[in-house]
């Protein structure tokens, strides 16, 4: 079926719906089990399908996206661009993703490859000293200035984490008894929203676990450097609330390369940045899970779009000083 019928068609018909497997080998030790959902099976390569196809889903339904005449507009560090890509391109409708510097040349290219056109930032904003602002500033002159021009704003668009509430629903489906901790990273708080709000409607008693980057305003108040792209946020966004998690665990950009390097090693799995924050925040708090307890750890996106970066031996060592070990430092937490 098309989505001027209910359904998506095509290749946008296997978004979701991703696999669930058990870690026994990243702490072979632990009291705990540990399931990874594994996001990268989406067939945009990350959990961003999901919300790309949910904010475009109704637009195309109502008649308001038209093939061959509408523009959809959004800023992005890679991965919601590349679903945006994938739906625009299906559906025969201009696209134009507005990225910085810290975009890597793989996302950049299959962005291209499915047909979007890219506006580059090339200057940080003076006052945050990160880009997103400039990136939103440039999307309100796109918008303002094309025809039939449309901005989804993943950053408080409701179809964004009403896409994850099924991501939620799948995980509680997957995992074998009751699911005690759920471990999710942070960028526009689409997914943590969205999951939060699935156990809350369903009254499930799991502990929800955010994992915010260093340096990130999302859950702290002063913004600072960041290198790891879709990882935090200068802005807080409009998804933010304070009381989505139960716990936040702020999580360095080097304890995010040794967490993906760490996965890789490991159980063989080829992540990408937010990944690998997520596997150093289970490694910080894993005292303090209970013998028995059942964790899930929201895996975003794969690792290839990384190779170059937290993948590469000369880039770690230009940016950290030298490959991490396997033994981080202790993590930043706030209950």
């Amino acid at each position: 079926m098309d989505l001027n019928e209910g359904e998506p068609a095509g290749v946008l018909a296997t978004i979701g719906a991703t696999p669930l497997v058990e870690l026994t080998r990243l702490y072979p030790s632990a009291r705990f089990r540990l399931f990874a959902k594994l996001e990268g099976h989406n067939p945009g390569g990350s959990s961003k399908d999901r919300a790309a196809l949910s904010m475009l889903a109704g637009e195309i339904q109502a008649g308001r996206l038209v093939a061959g005449r509408s523009v959809v507009v959004e800023s992005s560090s890679g991965n919601l661009g590349i679903g945006m890509a994938q739906v625009c391109r299906y559906y025969g409708i201009r696209f134009i993703c507005v990225v910085d510097p810290r975009t890597s040349k793989q996302n950049l290219a299959i962005m291209r490859a499915l047909g979007a056109e890219i506006e580059m930032i090339e200057h940080a904003d003076p006052v945050t000293g990160d880009y997103l602002p400039v990136r939103l500033r440039r999307i309100r002159e796109l918008t303002e200035r094309l025809e039939h021009a449309y901005w989804p704003n993943q950053y408080s668009n409701p179809g964004n984490p009403a896409a994850h509430r099924n991501t939620m629903r799948e995980i509680v489906g997957q995992v074998p008894g009751v699911l005690d901790f759920l471990f999710c990273a942070t960028s526009s708080c689409g997914t943590l929203r969205g999951c939060a709000e699935y156990a809350r409607a369903n009254d499930l008693p799991v502990t929800i676990v955010a994992v915010d980057a260093a340096g990130s305003a999302i859950f702290a108040d002063t913004p600072g450097p960041r290198l790891i792209p879709g990882h935090g946020a200068a802005v807080r966004p409009g998804h933010h609330a304070d009381d989505l998690a139960d716990l936040v665990v702020h999580v360095a950009d080097v304890d995010s390369v040794r967490g993906c390097r760490r996965l890789a090693a490991r159980e063989a799995i080829l992540a990408g940045g937010s990944s690998g924050a997520v596997v150093a925040a289970v490694h910080s708090v894993r005292d303090l899970v209970p013998p028995g307890a059942n964790c899930a750890i929201v895996l975003p996106d794969r690792g290839e779009r990384y190779l170059d970066t937290i993948y590469d031996d000369a880039w770690v060592t230009t940016h950290f000083g030298g490959v991490p070990s396997d033994d981080p430092e202790p993590i930043l937490m706030r209950y």
